[in-house]
């Protein structure tokens, strides 16, 4: 285990808390895959259930509520970020397109697709309906792909699809802070495709923070700063987080961050985000996804930095006394 394992005992509650100490996460059975998920080197597709499970065995169970109410996205839904000929190749199990993702195809694998981007479409809706209430999708796999193709294990840009349809809907402008450990290029790649995205997402709000250790720390500051002089003119609505543990030092993929640096850039951003409303006096809508983390030697250690960033998330926002510390082992 890492030497300098945090312990989040420390993280200062939120002193008049404008969110509730509770999290909305957008799950039903359908979202996760479990038949013939090990044929992948990426276990992002089954993640949702094992995240669930893993939350519900922890200390965060009881400020966790799940929500299944909601459907999966049809063909049309898709088609806001993709072409109709990949949308339809796709499902049909179509070469190259089912596979364009890296991923192996299946009728399920195509099913539980259709869930994952209706989880983070609903769990943005859930969080400007209800502004206090964080709001969870325990998915991933959306953020390489293209509007004509999938790829890096990614099939659908759930993040555009999800922002078109809330911008579209409600008027809604989000700010996306990703810190997967890859570039997200789905949202930059789909704005010709998609020109309402310039509105939906504008570029200045899309952040992914680049160098590693201390500068990629700076980095982040330097974004949410940019976030926050959109969030409080007013010019974004709601903000969209994403703490893929891909940039985690010990994953597979990536590593960009110690286990310290790591957890520090959740308290980065959950600060910030309770500051500004503490400015507006109204809590900011907040949506949280999981995005990568790659540990085939030990994939309870992905799932522990998950639960840690919805620790620190709710013990800041909400001010819920949860103690938590994060296990994380080397390879």
């Amino acid at each position: 285990m890492e030497p300098n394992t945090v312990s989040l005992n420390d993280v200062p509650g939120a002193v008049g808390a404008l969110h509730d100490a509770q999290v909305d996460i957008f799950y039903r059975p359908e979202v996760s895959l479990r038949e013939g998920a090990g044929r992948n080197f990426s276990k992002t597709p089954s993640k949702p259930q094992r995240f669930v499970e893993h939350v519900a065995a922890a200390a965060l169970a009881p400020y966790v509520r799940i929500r299944s109410d909601f459907e999966a996205l049809e063909n049309a839904d898709f088609e806001r970020a993709h072409t109709a000929a990949y949308v339809e190749a796709f499902f049909a199990g179509r070469e190259p397109y089912a596979r364009s993702n890296g991923l192996a195809w299946s009728r399920a694998f195509a099913e539980s697709v259709r869930y994952t981007s209706a989880s983070l479409v609903h769990a943005v809706d859930g969080a400007i309906a209800n502004p206090r209430r964080v709001t969870l999708s325990p998915t991933g796999g959306f953020h390489h792909a293209r509007p004509s193709g999938g790829g890096g294990f990614c099939t659908f840009s759930g993040q555009v699809i999800a922002a078109v349809r809330a911008y579209e809907r409600h008027g809604a402008v989000g700010a996306w802070v990703d810190l997967d450990g890859h570039f997200g290029n789905s949202i930059e790649d789909s704005r010709e495709f998609a020109p309402v995205l310039n509105q939906a997402v504008p570029q200045a709000v899309h952040i992914n923070p680049s160098g590693t250790g201390q500068r990629y720390l700076e980095s982040l500051r330097e974004g949410l700063d940019r976030v926050g002089e959109h969030v409080l003119s007013g010019a974004v609505t709601y903000v969209a987080f994403a703490h893929g543990a891909d940039s985690h030092v010990w994953d597979q993929l990536r590593g960009q961050c110690s286990t310290a640096q790591w957890l520090c850039a959740s308290q980065l951003v959950y600060s910030a985000i309770a500051d500004w409303s503490r400015h507006l006096r109204r809590p900011v809508p907040v949506v949280l996804a999981l995005f990568g983390g790659y540990r085939d030697d030990d994939p309870r250690s992905v799932l522990e930095l998950h639960a840690a960033d919805l620790a620190i998330a709710l013990a800041t926002l909400g001010g819920a006394p949860i103690e938590y510390t994060p296990v994380v082992t080397r390879p």
